[in-house]
């Protein structure tokens, strides 16, 4: 497809071609025939008519409709790639206005020529209802042409104003394909959705099209800009870059794109564009438009935009700070308008308020004291228990704000292998309210334990009892000998039960899903070696994960088996003092 035949037309200049001739649209036989409803029918002169009573109209504003795609025809005129619905329905409405003026008043309007139905303009012009029963194709377009007759009937309808805005407002995306591709072929590849015309698609024809006034510096800034926009692409296409400033796992392709999101967002797109699919093309299509407004100035805020997210992830500061808040859905232009006219210092403390409201307490006044601070984030951890949303965000937070803590480390947190996997929170030592129940969940978790006392050498007469369990078959009595020994095994590891505890944040670590599913509820002993395995295997481990379980927080490291109520509040303290920190600007540069 050619980026230069991307272009908006308004119906007007749908009628006539350069000679000012009715312009002919060919529809290939691989088309089906016309099926728009009256509803539809209805739905698009409402719109037309909703357009007209929009307050406070610019001259430039315009209503935007779907994409025309068009080959130049070999016989002169046009062959109809997509959006023969569109114009077919356009063709009817012209032709009514045409129905209530005299002879002397009509215009000239496009003829459609059909492969495949020949007499379709003799129907038009005599829509009988024999011929309407006859034959599906001009049943659907009798019921358009009596919907449109009879919504023109209606109370209030100004038809001068409507024909009008319909003639010179009402614009389609006009974009032709080269003469080499197959017609058929870009039809089914449009249709099954292969190719759809995307707003990134369509803005980038609107930037790289030359201008016809100087074409020696159009021809510049067209290289100049298709150079820079491969170079942005290529920094984005960058999962690390990607996913600091997105969580869009979708956006494979053109995410140059969010860009132009941002743009148009920040400086409003209008009322007309914000439901449409195509709304960013529109809205800088129109932008265009407007007098001062040059291709060079548009093109700048896109680079600034860009420019501004790639200081920000140079950063390390920054890049943690604004890597949380994305990850907790805050919208990158929210972020930026935090760094509005302010130094680095203050826009850093900015993003810590913000951080503080989303995670701690949205209602604190800020300034905070030290000892405030740490008041509200222990409140805060205290209150959390397993199943709270809020866990994972603190967890998050903890592990980005223990990668500040020195501004000597060049350590960040990986974005994209956090947004790449699902997350869940995983207990740092089993719990009795995930005992195995089923009989293959308890030969897993005993298996896991077997295998880790083999491989410390260990406690031969406890794994003779579970290789003397694996080898039953599963009876109805099996909770008479699982239970006992399930006791034995919990007490060797000195895991003992306390419900207060078990859900706190405490006893809560992050951890990828499938790692999570693969030894659910398995000792401490056992989660420790499969995550050292895992850490030592290049697979991503968040920090603070791993320190868990290497008892980077316990104020003594006794036994490596299990986790004890030291080890515990050892962890707590230590996310306490971390958090307390962070929000006080102890981290990385600013201490």
């Amino acid at each position: 497809m050619t980026d230069q035949a991307i272009i908006l037309k308004n119906v007007d200049e749908l009628r006539l071609n350069v000679e000012r001739e009715p312009q002919r649209y060919f529809i290939g036989g691989y088309q089906r025939g016309y099926r728009w409803t009256p509803l539809q029918v209805t739905q698009l002169l409402d719109d037309i008519r909703e357009f007209t009573k929009r307050q406070n109209p610019q001259e430039n504003d315009f209503y935007c409709l779907q994409p025309l795609v068009m080959r130049v025809s070999e016989e002169g005129g046009y062959e109809v790639v997509d959006g023969q619905q569109r114009l077919t329905t356009l063709m009817l409405i012209l032709r009514h206005f045409n129905e209530r003026l005299t002879e002397k008043f009509r215009q000239r309007i496009f003829t459609l020529e059909y492969e495949t139905r020949s007499e379709l303009l003799e129907f038009l012009d005599d829509p009988t209802e024999e011929l309407a029963n006859k034959n599906v194709d001009f049943f659907h377009l009798k019921m358009a042409m009596e919907a449109i007759e009879s919504w023109f009937d209606g109370e209030g309808i100004d038809l001068e104003e409507i024909k009008s805005a319909f003639l010179k407002k009402a614009k389609v995306i006009w974009y032709v394909i080269a003469e080499t591709e197959h017609p058929v072929d870009v039809f089914t590849r449009l249709n099954v959705g292969k190719i759809p015309l995307t707003n990134d698609e369509l803005i980038r024809a609107l930037f790289l099209k030359q201008s016809s006034t100087d074409e020696a510096g159009s021809r510049n800034l067209q290289t100049q800009i298709a150079y820079e926009w491969d170079q942005i692409e290529k920094t984005l296409q960058a999962d690390a870059f990607w996913y600091f400033v997105s969580n869009d796992r979708k956006r494979a392709q053109n995410r140059i794109g969010l860009l132009f999101e941002l743009v148009a967002n920040a400086e409003g797109i209008p009322d007309a564009f914000t439901h449409d699919t195509y709304g960013i093309f529109f809205t800088f299509g129109k932008r265009l438009n407007e007098p001062g407004v040059s291709l060079e100035s548009e093109w700048r805020k896109i680079k600034q935009a860009f420019l501004q997210l790639e200081e920000w992830y140079e950063d390390r500061v920054l890049f943690h700070m604004v890597g949380y808040l994305v990850s907790e859905n805050v919208g990158i232009n929210e972020i930026r308008k935090l760094s509005d006219s302010c130094s680095k210092s203050d826009f850093q403390q900015k993003l810590r308020q913000k951080i503080f409201a989303k995670a701690i307490d949205a209602k604190a006044v800020w300034p905070l004291s030290e000892e405030e601070i740490r008041v509200r984030v222990t409140e805060q951890l205290e209150a959390l228990k397993y199943g709270s949303s809020k866990v994972k965000s603190l967890l998050l937070l903890f592990n980005v704000a223990t990668l500040l803590q020195s501004s000597k480390s060049n350590m960040r947190f990986q974005f994209d292998s956090f947004k790449g996997e699902r997350w869940n929170i995983e207990h740092v030592r089993s719990v009795s309210s995930d005992k195995p129940e089923r009989h293959h969940e308890r030969v897993h978790w005993l298996e896991n334990c077997r295998d880790y006392l083999k491989s410390i050498g260990a406690e031969r007469e406890l794994r003779e009892e579970i290789k003397s369990f694996l080898a039953l078959p599963q009876t109805k009595d099996s909770d008479d000998i699982f239970d006992p020994l399930y006791e034995k095994v919990l007490a060797n590891f000195k895991e003992i039960s306390d419900d207060a505890a078990d859900h706190g944040i405490a006893n809560l670590a992050l951890l990828d899903e499938s790692t999570n599913k693969s030894y659910k509820n398995a000792v401490f002993a056992v989660k420790r070696q499969k995550i050292l395995e895992l850490d030592q295997s290049g697979t991503f481990v968040p920090l603070c994960t791993r320190n868990v379980f290497l008892k980077c927080y316990s104020p003594e490291v006794g036994n490596m088996m299990f986790w004890s109520e030291a080890d515990s509040k050892g962890y707590l303290d230590a996310i306490t003092q971390t958090l307390t920190d962070f929000f006080c600007g102890k981290n990385g540069d600013d201490k």
